[in-house]
């Protein structure tokens, strides 16, 4: 069975460490995915390619045919992860935009990895106090295992109890583990079930 993967990137500059960061998780989602007997189709989202068309739509309320493109194929993906630098302890604007940019149930339900870069350790708190919370009110399911990587920890032992690389697989084993199973979103359609026009003239 194929599955696909929506990695976003919200890195500034190439290379980065975002974007390191990023290619490990999502080399390590798609082997515990194949791991579980389904394929992995992976799509990265550089969002600083789509600056301009962000800005412009948030402005004018029209994506550019380029960027719909990039928002049907993070909407209509199997997984998520989603990655971003710390700026002044949170996501930086362009990470934001693209998930502002995005419809209501695009997420719903669906299996998403959350992951921050930053220049200290102090920062890893971004995970908790504004990536989840974010994505939990977008109704996302997000995995257990958030990803936090500074500085000190591209030097470390990959041995080391609680390394990068730990962190990395016991979070890409989680996401895989629910995009294996995920069947899409639960979203009810108000049009299934319409209410009767006497029922609503008698205001129930």
């Amino acid at each position: 069975m194929k599955r696909t993967l929506a990695v976003v990137s919200a890195g500034l500059r190439l290379p980065s460490s975002t974007r390191l960061l990023t290619d490990r998780l999502a080399e390590a989602a798609g082997h515990e995915l194949k791991q579980l007997g389904a394929e992995a189709d992976v799509s990265f989202v550089e969002v600083r390619d789509h600056g301009h068309d962000l800005v412009n739509h948030l402005l004018a309320g029209y994506p550019s045919p380029e960027l719909r493109a990039v928002l049907d194929t993070v909407a209509h993906a199997d997984g998520l992860i989603a990655v971003t630098p710390t700026f002044t302890a949170s996501y930086n604007g362009l990470f934001k935009m693209f998930f502002d940019s995005l419809d209501d149930t695009a997420l719903v339900d669906k299996p998403v990895l959350i992951a921050a870069t930053g220049g200290t350790g102090r920062h890893s708190l971004i995970l908790e106090q504004a990536l989840r919370p974010m994505f939990t009110y977008l109704h996302a399911a997000v995995v257990t295992t958030a990803v936090f990587a500074a500085p000190e920890d591209w030097g470390a032992g990959e041995t080391a109890q609680g390394s990068l690389a730990a962190r990395i697989g016991r979070a890409a084993r989680e996401l895989a583990r629910e995009v294996d199973r995920w069947n899409g979103p639960s979203i009810e359609d108000p049009y299934d079930n319409p209410t009767p026009f006497d029922r609503l003239l008698a205001g129930e």
